[in-house]
Formats: structure tokens, C-alpha cells, sequence
């Protein structure tokens, strides 16, 4: 993917790229999002710990089907987990750097291939090994700079020792050259307490934005804040989508573009519910992690694309958007439409119309979701 998605609004990097008739770059940039293609290691000794992270980053508890087994031994193998939901955005299970003298980090860096990473978490339950840190500093020499280092809390160890450590790391970071050190304290179990929301804002800011997108689409809704953050994204995803569907065809051919706007929007559409964990099994598996009824959280649904998306469904809203389009102002479908497709065809704006209300409605049942099983806070 392109660097001109790099540090912009994922919305008007589209538009931008549409305006300029970068049409590859826009379409690249919707499969992308629809599959959340990423590879993230994830480096440390293997336990409990580090096996619950990577459980819980695809939204999966212990008992969990794919959900990593237990370790029991230290193998020097590399162990990839794919996401039940998003099968393209997988983990992968890196063996700790060694502890011998002298250590070359480029031997641990080429055996494991870097660079095939989009991220790499260097794990620790108590501080980071020196090997480890110059790891670091080998990537960073390489321009690699998704490369992050997050002390995963053991259960049981109280906020003040957890401190101490995160201060000893900090210190070992300084003293073998790391320049403004972070350590992220990260509670594998619950993501959305302590660093890891931090961690994911410095993310979005150091991955290209295409990658960081498709990250925050196949994470599990941890908090309001996602849920909100998710929305945004499938926004943009569907201005893109309409764009390339019937809204761009130079001779609109209604029966044509119908075709591919309703089954572009199941696409997506589809993508919302699993992304914001509204499917039967992302409820079931959120309720057995939080000691609640399923059916309680299943009732918070009220969109009936929450509890599942047919091609029928998604057709009569793309028919009711069309009916409504009499009363949108041409204005603002001008506004909203690229320069160069204002006067193309009118399933553009249905489908803008008919997705983003959708996404809307989902959103909210998520938010109600959420609320319920984390607690109102963000």
C-alpha cells in the first residue's frame, strides 16, 4: 500500500486518492480493510500471561476454540494464531530472544524474519533482558518502528510492584541507549484497563494508516471509545465501497450497479457485525468471560443487521434509500460525491444513505453491548 495513507484521516486520504484518480490505491485500501490482512509477533518467554494476551487480542478466553494452548514448555518454534473472525490478521508466537554472551540480534531478527511483522510486542512479566533491548535498537537502526516493549502483569501483582517494575524496565531501556523509553503495563486478561488503549493510539500514530485501520477492525470492542473509533472506519469504507460500485460507472446501468452495491454491501455490512463483535459467537464467548447470561446481551440487540445481515435485508434498505432520495438536497450529495462522479449515477448516495444509517444502528447495539459487560467508562 501506497505511504500517501500515512498519517492522514483514512476518510480524506480516500478522497484524496479518488480525486486524483488513484482508483487501485482506493480499491487496495477496501479489500484490505474488509479482510484486516496484519501480522503482529508477539516476543517472550511463553505462560500463562503471554497466552492470555494473545487469547484475548482475537477475543478469546482459555476454553476458547483457536484459542493458544497452555504452555507447558518452552519450544524454540514459532506459533501463528489466526483470528477465528478476521483469518488474515494473525499472531504469531515468537520464542524469547536468548540470554547468551555475545548476542547478535540480527541472527534472532533474520531466523525470525522481522520484517515479515507489521508489529512486534516484546513481552515480560518482570523487565526486559538486555538481548532483548538491543532487538530493539537493531530494528530501530532499520527503520523499523512498530517495535514495542509492554510488561504483562501477572495476576495477582498489586499496582505498586507492577510500578517498580515498569520503573527498573525503564531504566534498563535508558541504560543501553533507548531514547524517550515507553514500557506499556498491559493486564493480558482485560485489555481495556491500564496501557493498552495507549498503546493503541501510538500504534495508529506509527503504522501506516491502512494497517492501523485494519488492526482496529479485527480487535475485539474493547471500550466505547472503539466502538466509536470502528464506526469512523466502516464510514470511510463505505464512502470508498460507493464510490467504486454503481456510484462510479462512467454509463450507470441500474440493474448492474444494484447487483454490485447490495452484494459489496453485505461485504461490508457483514464485516460491521463481526468487527463489532455483534455475532452470536463474539456475544457468547464476551458473556461466558464476564460470568453473564448470553441472552441478556443478545436482548440489547435492536438492529436486526446486529443479529444477522441478508442479502434480502440489505437490498430493501438500498431500495429505501433510493425512494428517499428525493428528499436528500443536491447540495450536499454534490459535497459528498468525488468531483468526477457527481454526474455519474444516484446509487452512490443510496448507498452512502443506506450503509451509514445501518452502521449507525449497529454501532449503537455495540455500545449497549459494551456498556453492559465493561462498565460505561471508556
Amino acid at each position: 500500500m501506497a505511504d500517501v495513507f500515512r498519517g492522514l484521516n483514512l476518510l480524506e486520504t480516500l478522497k484524496e486518492s479518488m480525486e486524483s484518480n488513484k482508483l487501485s490505491d482506493v480499491r487496495d485500501a477496501v479489500e484490505d480493510l474488509l479482510i484486516s490482512r496484519i501480522n503482529l509477533a508477539v516476543v517472550g518467554i511463553r505462560g500463562d500471561e503471554k497466552d492470555s494476551f494473545i487469547n484475548s487480542l482475537r477475543g478469546l478466553g482459555p476454553g476458547d476454540e483457536g484459542a493458544a494452548p497452555s504452555s507447558s514448555s518452552a519450544s524454540v518454534e514459532v506459533a501463528g494464531y489466526p483470528n477465528p473472525k478476521h483469518p488474515d490478521f494473525r499472531l504469531w508466537d515468537l520464542p524469547p530472544v536468548p540470554d547468551t554472551s555475545p548476542f547478535e540480534p540480527e541472527g534472532y531478527m533474520n531466523r525470525f524474519k522481522f520484517p515479515r511483522y507489521n508489529a512486534v510486542f516484546m513481552t515480560f512479566t518482570h523487565t526486559p533482558h538486555p538481548n532483548s533491548v538491543e532487538v530493539f535498537l537493531e530494528a530501530r537502526s532499520l527503520q523499523q518502528q512498530t517495535v514495542y516493549f509492554i510488561l504483562l502483569a501477572p495476576v495477582g501483582d498489586k499496582e505498586k510492584s507492577l510500578e517498580e517494575k515498569r520503573k527498573a524496565s525503564l531504566e534498563i531501556l535508558s541504560s543501553q541507549g533507548v531514547t524517550q523509553p515507553k514500557v506499556y503495563l498491559v493486564r493480558p486478561s482485560t485489555l481495556e484497563k491500564s496501557d493498552f488503549p495507549s498503546l493503541l493510539e501510538d500504534m495508529s500514530k506509527d503504522l501506516p494508516e491502512i494497517r492501523a485501520h485494519a488492526l482496529l477492525l479485527a480487535l475485539p470492542t474493547l471500550n466505547s471509545t472503539l466502538v466509536t473509533q470502528k464506526k469512523e472506519a466502516f464510514k470511510a469504507l463505505v464512502w470508498a465501497a460507493a464510490s467504486l460500485s454503481g456510484g462510479m460507472s462512467a454509463i450507470p446501468v441500474p440493474l448492474v450497479a444494484s447487483m454490485v452495491d447490495s452484494s459489496v454491501a453485505v461485504r461490508i455490512l457483514t464485516k460491521a457485525q463481526l468487527s463489532l463483535c455483534l455475532d452470536e459467537d463474539s456475544i457468547e464467548r464476551l458473556a461466558r468471560q464476564r460470568g453473564m447470561e448470553p441472552a441478556k446481551l443478545k436482548g440489547l440487540r435492536t438492529c436486526t443487521l446486529s443479529v444477522e445481515v441478508t442479502r434480502g435485508d440489505v437490498k430493501r434498505r438500498l431500495a429505501a434509500a433510493e425512494k428517499d432520495l428525493a428528499t436528500v438536497s443536491s447540495k450536499l450529495v454534490e459535497m459528498a460525491m468525488p468531483r468526477h462522479a457527481r454526474s455519474a449515477s444516484r446509487s452512490f448516495t443510496a448507498m452512502l444513505q443506506a450503509l451509514n444509517s445501518a452502521i449507525d444502528e449497529m454501532a449503537t447495539d455495540a455500545e449497549k453491548i459494551v456498556g453492559a459487560a465493561h462498565g460505561n467508562g471508556k
